[in-house]
């Protein structure tokens, strides 16, 4: 089943055009890593596909809903509530955790269930408890963000995100903030989903983990798509000059 569809997506800073004619779509359980040199647009598509940024043309369709369409060359959103269902189709992880410092690590988790989904509370404890065990924290439930490691407040917002029940799950630069002992945590996390086929698209500079995890690897650069495909073809056989320098540099 196709869970995420954008077709020829557009998005400028003032002159600067960031994102050209991009379009990709993603089946239920795919992974996907993005890959790309700073300042390619990688992370502004990301924004763009969970709604975080307004593009300026293209469409997008999440589960059959349309979110975007495009009339007259002009992006049209849907109406208020009907983004607000199709927000819940995705959740989204960032590089800096974004953890509510004021609230325990049990209310980080349980808080959008219940006053967003409005769900029994507890039955969302319940599968709090069961999330913080799987991310190996359950000892951590009435900690605070300050008292965890990066990589521990890291897996608390994977977490949090997953307690939303959600049908596909977007990561930008998940270990960027980490060294490489706490990065390891998460990415083994990442694999775990994976192992439990949860579709993930995975903006990142982790090469070597892009190669393993991912059903398909996206090369961005330029604000375009340059080589796109499985990571045996991507990775270890680009055709194109801009991946294989890109991916030279980064081997070093």
């Amino acid at each position: 089943m196709n869970l995420l569809e954008i077709s020829n997506i557009e998005k400028s800073f003032g002159d600067l055009r960031v994102l050209k004619d991009i379009s990709i779509s993603v089946n239920e359980t795919e992974v996907i890593s993005i890959i790309g040199p700073s300042g390619s647009g990688k992370s502004t598509l990301l924004r763009c596909m969970t709604m975080l940024e307004a593009i300026d043309g293209g469409s997008m369709n999440y589960c059959g809903e349309q979110a975007v369409t495009s009339k007259n060359g002009l992006p049209v959103y849907a109406s208020k509530n009907q983004l607000k269902q199709i927000r819940r189709y995705f959740g989204l992880v960032f590089q800096n955790f974004n953890l509510f410092p004021h609230y325990s690590v049990i209310k980080n988790i349980t808080d959008a269930p219940i006053h967003v989904q409005k769900r029994s509370k507890d039955e969302i404890y319940k599968e709090a408890k069961v999330l913080l065990k799987k991310m190996g924290l359950e000892d951590k439930a009435n900690y605070y963000p300050y008292q965890l490691s990066g990589g521990q407040q890291q897996r608390i917002a994977i977490a949090r995100a997953l307690a939303m029940k959600p049908k596909m799950l977007f990561f930008d630069e998940p270990t960027s903030a980490l060294d490489p002992e706490l990065t390891a945590e998460i990415l083994k996390v990442l694999r775990n989903l994976a192992d439990e086929k949860m579709t993930m698209i995975i903006v990142t500079h982790e090469i070597e983990f892009a190669r393993s995890i991912s059903d398909r690897v996206i090369f961005m650069d330029g604000g375009v798509i340059v080589e796109e495909g499985k990571p045996a073809d991507v990775i270890d056989n680009p055709k194109n000059e801009r991946t294989k320098a890109f991916l030279k540099k980064m081997s070093v």
